[in-house]
């Protein structure tokens, strides 16, 4: 059955309505329904599309700047943690902080700011939570490029209700070594090539990250092994080994920098690149993103971690990320979000738009 959102009630009710609405990626469509007929009913001024699975909303108002607000509406998969509960103070369920709460404040925000001082763009898109390539931005990216033009993006991805500016680039690299097979009754006569990653792994266990700062923002890097994969039986020396790395750059890199970077801190290995996403500078120079820190309070500070904020600075936007909810709870079945971070965010958001 269609359900219908509220969108100038409590923005804690919404976020309670919105979780309730399964939407692993995807399968967004009942949520995707939802958000649209709920723009289209409840905020007239705006004008919406829709994308596959994404909403799109704009205001039209012929002011001198626009803010771009995005939020992805799918989840990871259910963990036992549907439909949504609520003990004194806070929402618990799937989709609580990553990010529904945000989709909620842009939602209530669309609908109660019907004359704000930026023209804004809300966008809700797909498939955020798994390969890059079903991403719904690079979609609306392709198919309708205006609708992601503007003076700065604010992503509401969980960040304390504390502008975390820019983002760290990430990239993935496998190094690869060979051998040669021997019984291991007779492993003289072979060449192990797990062995061969040891020096590999020796590199790994003493390395040590970066911390660098810009606009005052402080990212780690980071350098770690994630996988090893390797062997043919148990009684087989193994001629091929393959060691997966994941690297977390600073923004002040670019992914070319990081993959140079990796050939020299792995020189004489077979190393190949099979995933990069560049990083996003903070950006808090912008008129718009410096009223926003204003607006919010506190000390801005650097996104550990990768998020769509790379994907808007890419186009050249200036982007933070601003939302309710611990970072920390993501993809966890305890995934849970104080109610006051939720108000607060709306209030926020309103007093920076209005």
């Amino acid at each position: 059955m269609p359900v219908n959102l509220d969108l100038a009630g409590d923005p804690v009710e919404l976020t309670a309505a919105l979780v309730d609405i399964p939407s692993v990626s995807g399968d967004e469509a009942a949520i995707a329904a939802a958000i649209e007929t709920a723009l289209r009913a409840q905020a007239p001024a705006l004008e919406v599309v829709r994308s596959g699975n994404a909403v799109l909303a704009r205001s039209n108002l012929g002011r001198p700047s626009r803010v771009v607000m995005a939020g992805h509406i799918d989840t990871v998969p259910v963990n036992d943690n549907l439909p949504v509960r609520r003990t004194e103070g806070v929402l618990h369920g799937l989709g609580t902080v990553d990010m529904k709460s945000g989709d909620a404040v842009m939602l209530h925000l669309a609908a109660t700011l019907p004359s704000p001082r930026h023209d804004v763009t809300y966008v809700f898109y797909d498939c955020e939570e798994i390969e890059a390539s079903r991403n719904g931005l690079g979609r609306i990216e392709r198919d309708l490029p205006s609708w992601l033009e503007g003076d700065l993006a604010i992503v509401c991805e969980p960040s304390n209700g504390t502008v975390e500016a820019g983002c760290q680039g990430t990239m993935r690299v496998e190094l690869r070594t060979s051998g040669r097979r021997a019984h291991t009754a007779r492993a003289w006569m072979g060449e192990n090539a797990i062995h061969a990653l040891g020096d590999a792994l020796a590199v790994l266990a003493s390395y040590e990250a970066r911390t660098v700062e810009i606009d005052g923002c402080v990212y780690r890097e980071g350098l770690q092994a994630v996988r090893v994969e390797g062997g043919v039986s148990g009684n087989v020396v193994p001629d091929q080994a393959v060691l997966t790395v994941n690297h977390r750059f600073a923004p002040d890199r670019t992914p070319a920098d990081a993959e140079a970077h990796l050939r020299e801190v792995f020189a004489g290995y077979d190393l190949t690149v099979t995933d990069s996403a560049a990083g996003a500078l903070p950006g808090l120079t912008a008129p718009a993103a410096a009223e926003l820190v204003s607006a919010a309070g506190g000390t801005p500070v650097g996104k550990l971690g990768w998020t769509d904020v790379a994907r808007f600075a890419a186009l050249g936007l200036p982007a933070v990320n601003f939302g309710p909810g611990d970072p920390v709870m993501c993809h966890t079945q305890e995934e849970n979000v104080p109610t006051e971070q939720i108000t607060r965010c709306a209030k926020v958001l309103t007093d920076f738009l209005s």
